[in-house]
């Protein structure tokens, strides 16, 4: 019952956060939008270099991110959580900003015979699942992670770097939950051959030195 209580209190005052930051956004008030920035600076700019592979772009689109949120605060009404909110401000400027280059968009880089029916994992040995959230190296994981499809990658920086639930990943991406689902599993499922393999060539480097 402790914990029940507890979660109820927390769900509570992240409302309350929310609420606040509607209403400071709607008087545009600066000091709000400092401390906005400075607490979801690290964060926003991690999505987005997982998204775009690229700093430069990252930072231009990170200064566009809280240019929207300056310009249209008056949209945010604090019933959802304001990560999720900028997040998906962020996307959709990748997104725009892909369309412009004449790139496919993240909505359009799907695996050939991607469906909607989630893909199950072989379970022999330690999932990859529990590989990403307890023992690999983040260097390594980041490396990785760069090279798996853009539409796994996101799924992925979302559930466990932003910790956000499968339902709020729907929100942000606009995609079904059971599509979700799906580009977590295969994208957790592809990483594990990456991480052998980026092993594996340490190795022979290590070994030649």
């Amino acid at each position: 019952m402790g914990s029940v209580a507890l979660s109820a209190s927390a769900a509570r005052q992240v409302q309350r956060e929310n609420a606040a930051i509607a209403r400071g956004l709607k008087r545009q008030d600066p000091e709000l939008l400092d401390r906005l920035i400075e607490t979801y600076q690290h964060r926003l700019m991690r999505y987005l270099m997982f998204l775009t592979g690229k700093r430069e772009t990252s930072e231009d689109l990170f200064q566009e991110v809280w240019i929207r949120v300056l310009r249209r605060g008056s949209q945010y009404n604090g019933k959802a959580r304001f990560d999720t909110w900028i997040f998906t401000i962020a996307r959709n400027l990748v997104i725009d900003l892909s369309r412009k280059r004449t790139m496919a968009s993240l909505d359009e880089m799907r695996e050939a015979g991607e469906d909607e029916r989630p893909f199950e994992i072989a379970q022999e040995g330690p999932s990859p699942l529990e590989q990403f959230r307890y023992r690999e190296d983040a260097a390594e994981l980041a490396t990785v992670m760069g090279s798996l499809e853009a539409n796994y990658r996101e799924v992925l920086t979302l559930r466990f770097h932003e910790e956000m639930s499968l339902e709020e990943i729907a929100g942000v991406t606009r995609a079904p939950l059971s599509t979700v689902k799906s580009r977590l599993y295969r994208g957790l499922a592809a990483l594990k051959p990456q991480l052998v393999k980026l092993r594996a060539q340490r190795r022979q480097e290590e070994a030649r030195a």
